[in-house]
């Protein structure tokens, strides 16, 4: 029988007790629907990401079930269709694109057809890609040209919400006065604390500058409390 998006909570799921990701756009969903399941999850997961920044995402967004999207966006959206921008709560005039790329290699005329569509949208202050395919090197480095930082990420790696797996620990994104006042109370400097690279999972979701400092509360039947802090470098 398939299984529903209720069942799944929108992430992999297990199956008796044993976790299988390779098996849920498979063996768990309607024949003919893993392609708008994989928008679905993606695109929910990319919602969460983004509330979890500080942005003005609606609920009716985050709860819209797999029939929900499939009746607006049909069985093979159309990727143009996809796109959307929210605003951050504390400024609302300050936006966040997200754009679907094809299942095309990626080139050069690519990102400047992107470029091109939002050269004269003031409010979009941000843009998250999404991929199905390789960017070749000539087309990343055309991504430097945006006036403001654009993120990339691969369509499979947001089909888990990673900070939702229950071996998370807690992360508090630090302001810089709760930082400065963290290493003050431990008498430490930025260079003495363990760090994350940017090119972490983690550091990825939240979209973590360098020198942001994150508070990391582990919690559970393997440690009790331990609480820590790391540094993005």
């Amino acid at each position: 029988m398939a299984a529903t998006t209720e069942t799944f909570n929108g992430n992999c799921a297990s199956v008796h007790g044993v976790l299988d990701r390779d098996r849920c756009l498979t063996d768990f969903v309607d024949e003919g629907s893993a392609q708008s399941y994989r928008y679905y999850i993606s695109r929910r997961t990319v919602l969460e990401m983004l509330k979890d920044r500080g942005y003005d995402v609606l609920d009716s967004e985050l709860n819209r079930s797999l029939t929900e999207f499939r009746s607006v966006f049909g069985n093979s959206p159309d990727l143009d269709s996809l796109r959307f921008s929210v605003s951050l709560r504390s400024n609302p005039h300050k936006k966040t694109l997200v754009m679907f790329l094809g299942t095309d290699e990626i080139k050069t005329a690519n990102i400047r057809t992107v470029y091109g569509q939002i050269l004269n949208n003031e409010s979009v202050h941000g843009l998250i890609l999404i991929l199905q395919s390789k960017m070749n090197h000539f087309a990343k480095k055309e991504l430097e040209k945006f006036p403001f930082k654009v993120e990339v990420f691969q369509i499979t790696d947001l089909l888990v919400n990673i900070t939702k797996h229950v071996l998370q620990p807690q992360m508090d994104i630090l302001t810089a006065e709760q930082k400065q006042q963290a290493l003050n109370k431990y008498k430490l400097e930025d260079k003495q604390l363990p760090r994350m690279l940017e090119s972490d999972a983690i550091v990825q979701y939240y979209g973590l500058q360098k020198g942001q400092m994150v508070k990391i509360t582990y919690s559970g039947e393997i440690v009790d409390h331990l609480v820590t802090y790391r540094c993005v470098t």
